[in-house]
C-alpha cells in the first residue's frame, strides 16, 4: 500500500495498471482532519467553533502538509510521470501535501487511528503521551 501512496496519477497514467494515490489521500485527509480536531478540542474544550475551525484549517493546509512531507523526505520517494517530473513535481506543495495525505491514509488502513495520531502529533510538535 505504501507504493500506491507514493504513486502520483501522472505515473499511473503512464504505467498501467499502476494505481495512483488519490483514493488513499481521500482517506488520509479524513483521518488527519479528525486527529487535528481531536487535538484542538482536547486543548481547548470550551472554545467556539469559530476559533477552532481556522486553527484546524491552518494545520491541514497544503503548505503545512508539504512542509511535513519534506521533513519525512517524501519527495525523493515519489513515483511521478515524465511531465510532473519535468515540472518539478517533487517540490510542488500540492503534490507533496496529497502524498502525505495518501501516506496517512495507508497508515490508517494498515494500523488505525492511533498510528495516525502518533505521526501527526510528532510532525505537529504536540506533546507525546
Amino acid at each position: 500500500m505504501l507504493t500506491r501512496a507514493l504513486t502520483h496519477a501522472s505515473f499511473a497514467a503512464e504505467h498501467p495498471p499502476a494505481e495512483h494515490h488519490e483514493p488513499l489521500a481521500f482517506v488520509g485527509d479524513a483521518a488527519l482532519s479528525l486527529v487535528v480536531a481531536e487535538h484542538l478540542f482536547a486543548a481547548e474544550p470550551a472554545a467556539a467553533v469559530g476559533r477552532l475551525t481556522p486553527l484546524r484549517a491552518g494545520l491541514v493546509a497544503d503548505d503545512t502538509l508539504a512542509r511535513w512531507a519534506v521533513v519525512l523526505e517524501l519527495g525523493p520517494l515519489l513515483r511521478l510521470g515524465r511531465g510532473a517530473e519535468q515540472e518539478g513535481g517533487r517540490q510542488t506543495a500540492s503534490i507533496l501535501a496529497t502524498t502525505l495525505e495518501a501516506v496517512l491514509g495507508a497508515l490508517y488502513l494498515d494500523a488505525g487511528l492511533p498510528a495516525v495520531r502518533a505521526v501527526v502529533g510528532r510532525l505537529a510538535g504536540w506533546p507525546q503521551p
